[in-house]
């Protein structure tokens, strides 16, 4: 993502995503990443598409977003959100790497980090 806004790299994130794993059939994203687009191109793709609205919604979003598939949804995108935060605590919260090979290498090791803590946790069980 680098240099590009998040609703530029929703469609492209699932395209990949159904190729590794062609059984997912609903993925869960934040408001950053609406556009009209993305939702018509994400329904080709995914049989639920789970991305809330900016701003005001009509009768058929506000029913949409107010659904037991949608909520559903949006509780377990929260698991999600604590693994962003696991890695915001390792380290990924502020690059101060400089250029796109100092950040791909900040991000790298913040996810190296992450991942010793975990293994050092199962250890200690």
């Amino acid at each position: 993502m680098w240099k590009e806004t998040d609703d530029k790299v929703t469609v492209p994130i699932i395209k990949e995503a159904k190729q590794r794993y062609p059984l997912i059939n609903q993925c869960s994203f934040d408001k950053d990443y609406y556009s009209k687009a993305n939702i018509i191109e994400l329904n080709k793709h995914l049989n639920q598409v789970i991305l809330p609205k900016k701003g005001r919604c009509n009768q058929e979003e506000k029913a949409w977003q107010e659904s037991d598939i949608f909520a559903e949804a949006r509780r377990q995108h929260s698991g999600v959100e604590a693994c962003i935060n696991n890695l915001e605590i390792r380290g990924l919260n502020r690059c101060l790497s400089y250029g796109r090979d100092g950040f791909k290498r900040h991000v790298a090791l913040s996810i190296v980090a992450t991942n010793l803590h975990r293994i050092g946790l199962l250890l200690q069980r």
